[in-house]
């Protein structure tokens, strides 16, 4: 039995490939890592050496938490180096 022209099957074609360009550089992302990691640790080294004068002697032990943020914030910075 002969089909009807409506039934016509189309051919697939597949989208062309797309070619990867250049990974993007964020050239931030080791600096601020560091940064983060150093002052975190000088934070904590200064409220020890001090005895809990410096760097902010208001927060009195709450500058632990503040030095242990900046080194997690260090450390959450390290996952986006590339």
């Amino acid at each position: 039995m002969p089909e009807p022209s409506s039934r016509k099957q189309f051919t697939y074609t597949p989208p062309p490939k797309k070619t990867p360009g250049p990974p993007r550089l964020q050239t931030w992302v080791a600096p601020t890592m560091v940064v983060l990691l150093v002052l975190g640790l000088v934070w904590v080294v200064v409220y020890y050496v001090s005895q809990a004068e410096y760097p902010v002697s208001a927060l009195g032990d709450w500058n632990l938490l503040v030095g242990l943020g900046l080194i997690a914030a260090g450390c959450v910075t390290a996952t986006k180096w590339r």
